[in-house]
């Protein structure tokens, strides 16, 4: 039987799902499974590895049986994953550790502060594209070697392997200890040129090359799969939001998307030689094609967005489920002058601040918890709008249009307000699962599933779009009382 499908599995912060997509890049099953989010202390986030990759093997069975299919109707499978956080498991057993330290994480602080020096957090950009935070990979992994007893002994000696969640399933899956381009750009362990491991950036680090991934494109077949996709190609993986970008089919130079997931982050393609950001934001792999010249990316990426919304939910409980916040937020015409700066791990792009900590401010008498609900939305936007600046300062010139994808923009009040923020048109697409379609696309691709990227740009679809609606006095105003929010957050953590 001829294969009619494609899969993607989609590893991320808080859950894991498989899709299937048919030649048309239609969905045709999906199944999804929340993992546990583990808080040891204040600023440490972990997650389960074991628990994720039971989670990966039951939602990739259940993708399959929706559609009522096997593995020999799946043509390849694609991986977009959660980017930065981090897993070192044993060579031999595969037994991780200790938990993966997610991408929220803040332990690495000092590590951080120390690794800067005098040169302070550039000291690495020109080398890795990326500022020291800890946000990324390498300092997270130094982190577990020298906290874990023992760790850095048996590293050493070869016996344990470190990865991103990408090399953690393509190990789980095929047995090769591989990762690829966009996710070794935010190690900061890889040379942004060579787009290999870099030998002074492992060595100021303290990472042990012995346990590094090798770094292979982004669309390419690493081996077959075990498991319900037993003897399917796994030919494509991408960090989640390099994925959103490929399924937004963003293949030209100045073409860019938003993702609202759990954080926002903002790619404009860049085209095959890496732009050095001057205005807060990251230089990152946006893809790569087996056999053809990478495609980079600048990137702006916001923490907290979509969380803030399951953290009103779940902390405060003024809402039951996320998608109430919007009925919340529209029981009032404004914010009642309060703004929400949810800067709960620091600040991301474009401030890079990990001594600030979150904000509601200009509360009075008056505001209520619809007023909470419309600052949370306007947080989102107003820490859009913040990126889309550096963005266009970078580039030397203005967004002209926002394409939109990930949960959040079911939220048509969100799109609205974000769309009377930045001045411009904001585009859904009719697929707006995109970072498991892009995922797809890629490992289609690699298989000849789909044939090239004209294909795919020619199925790109518009499902709605939001255009401003709010006078250019009152952005004004309400830019300057966000900024001014902003400025409380700081120098919060001694």
């Amino acid at each position: 039987m001829t294969a009619r499908y494609v899969a993607a599995i989609d590893q991320g912060t808080t859950s894991s799902r498989c899709m299937l997509f048919d030649a048309a890049g239609a969905i045709v099953a999906s199944a999804q499974k929340e993992h546990r989010q583990i808080y040891p202390r204040p600023g440490w986030v972990e997650h389960d590895p074991l628990e994720i990759w039971a989670n990966v093997e039951e939602v990739t069975a259940g993708a399959l049986a929706k559609a009522g299919a096997s593995a020999a109707d799946v043509a390849a499978v694609g991986i977009a994953n959660q980017r930065e956080t981090s897993v070192v498991w044993e060579k031999v057993t595969g037994r991780p550790i200790a938990n993966a330290i997610v991408w929220q994480d803040t332990r690495t602080d000092r590590l951080v502060a120390e690794l800067g020096g005098e040169v302070g957090q550039d000291r690495f950009r020109a080398a890795c594209g990326l500022p020291l935070a800890t946000y990324f990979s390498g300092p997270k992994l130094r982190w577990l070697l020298d906290e874990t007893p023992g760790a850095r002994a048996a590293a050493e000696r070869g016996e344990l392997l470190f990865g991103t969640i990408d090399a953690w399933l393509i190990w789980k899956l095929t047995g090769r200890h591989v990762t690829d381009v966009t996710n070794a750009s935010r190690t900061m362990l890889m040379n942004l040129a060579t787009l290999g491991w870099d030998d002074a950036l492992l060595g100021a680090i303290g990472a042990p090359r012995e346990m590094l991934p090798e770094i292979r494109p982004s669309a390419e077949v690493y081996g077959e799969a075990r498991g319900a996709l037993a003897g399917v190609p796994v030919a494509s993986a991408l960090g989640d939001q390099q994925a959103a970008l490929f399924g937004q089919t963003c293949f030209t130079p100045g073409e860019g998307k938003c993702t609202y997931g759990t954080g926002s982050f903002l790619l404009v393609n860049t085209g095959e030689r890496p732009v050095a950001s001057q205005n807060g934001l990251l230089t990152t792999v946006g893809y790569q094609i087996a056999g053809r010249a990478p495609v980079y990316a600048l990137e702006g990426s916001i923490a907290v967005t979509g969380s803030l919304v399951q953290w009103v939910r779940d902390n405060l409980g003024l809402i039951r489920s996320a998608a109430e916040i919007e009925t919340l937020a529209r029981t009032v015409d404004d914010n009642g002058g309060c703004y929400f700066v949810p800067a709960f791990a620091g600040l991301f792009a474009p401030h890079w601040r990990s001594d600030a900590r979150g904000v509601i401010a200009g509360l009075t008498g008056y505001v209520g918890k619809g007023h909470i609900a419309r600052a949370v939305l306007e947080a989102v936007a107003w820490q859009t709008r913040e990126v889309v600046d550096a963005m266009a300062a970078d580039a030397g010139a203005p967004l002209t249009s926002l394409k939109a994808d990930g949960g959040m923009t079911a939220n048509d009040l969100l799109m609205q307000i974000q769309a009377d923020v930045l001045d411009v048109p904001v585009v859904r697409p009719a697929v707006t699962e995109t970072t498991c379609l892009g995922a797809a696309y890629a490992a289609g691709l690699a298989v000849g599933f789909w044939p090239d990227l004209a294909t795919l740009k020619a199925q790109w679809r518009k499902d709605a779009e939001w255009t401003p609606a709010m006078a250019p006095d009152v952005r004004a105003r309400e830019y300057r009382q966000w900024k001014k929010a902003v400025e409380r957050t700081l120098n919060w953590v001694e």
